[in-house]
C-alpha cells in the first residue's frame, strides 16, 4: 500500500464526518443550493467535495460504482483504506461517482413505487457549479432556484418517474450542490 493511500482522510473522522453529512442533508433539503465541504484530500483528479462526499456516504455496506475516468487503482485504495466501500457494477450501486459522460445513467437502479430508496444516489463531478442555467422548483425551494445541470432533458424524465428515479449530487472543486428526483427542472 502506497502513503498516498493513507494520506487525504478526515483528520477528526467522528467530527468532519458529522459537519459533511450536515452540508450534505442542507444541499439535498434545498435544491440549488451550494455548500463547501472541506476535511479531506481525495487523491487527483478528484474534488474535495467528492472524496469529502463519498467519505460520509460510503461504508462497507453501501456499493460504489466509478465511472471510467475514475476508476484507478490509486484512488480506489483511498476508498478501501478510508470508508472499505465495496466496488460493483452499476446495476448494483448504491452510489456512483464520476464525470457526467462516464457515468451509464441507464445502468443505475431506479427503485420501485414500493421501494423507492432502492434507487442510486449519483456523485457527479463538474468542470463548473453554478446558480445559473437550469430552473429547479419543488420541494425545498421557496420559489425557485437555478443550477447549472449538464442535461435538463434527462432530469425532466427523471422527475417524471418520482417516487421512483436518481438523486443526484454534483461537484466541483469544494463546492457541492443537489438534485433530488422530487425536484422539477425547466
Amino acid at each position: 500500500m502506497q502513503i498516498q493511500t493513507l494520506d487525504g482522510g478526515f483528520a477528526t473522522p467522528p467530527v468532519d464526518a458529522a459537519h459533511a453529512f450536515r452540508a450534505i442533508m442542507t444541499a439535498m433539503a434545498q435544491p440549488g443550493t451550494i455548500v463547501t465541504l472541506a476535511g479531506a484530500v481525495p487523491p487527483a483528479p478528484v474534488s474535495v467535495a467528492a472524496g469529502v462526499a463519498l467519505l460520509t456516504l460510503c461504508d462497507p455496506e453501501t456499493p460504489l460504482f466509478l465511472g471510467a475516468a475514475q476508476d484507478n487503482p490509486g484512488f480506489r485504495d483511498w476508498i478501501t483504506f478510508h470508508c472499505g466501500a465495496p466496488f460493483v457494477t452499476a446495476g448494483l450501486a448504491h452510489f456512483a461517482y464520476g464525470t457526467w459522460d462516464a457515468l451509464p445513467l441507464d445502468g443505475f437502479a431506479l427503485g420501485s413505487s414500493e421501494y423507492p430508496d432502492r434507487s442510486a444516489t449519483l456523485i457527479v463531478e463538474l468542470p463548473e457549479l453554478t446558480n445559473s442555467g437550469a430552473v429547479l422548483r419543488g420541494p425545498g425551494i421557496k420559489d425557485q432556484a437555478h443550477l447549472s445541470l449538464p442535461d435538463v432533458a434527462m432530469f425532466q424524465r427523471n422527475a417524471a418517474l418520482f417516487p421512483r428515479g436518481l438523486d443526484f449530487i454534483f461537484t466541483c472543486g469544494d463546492r457541492l450542490a443537489a438534485l433530488p428526483r422530487s425536484t422539477r427542472v425547466g
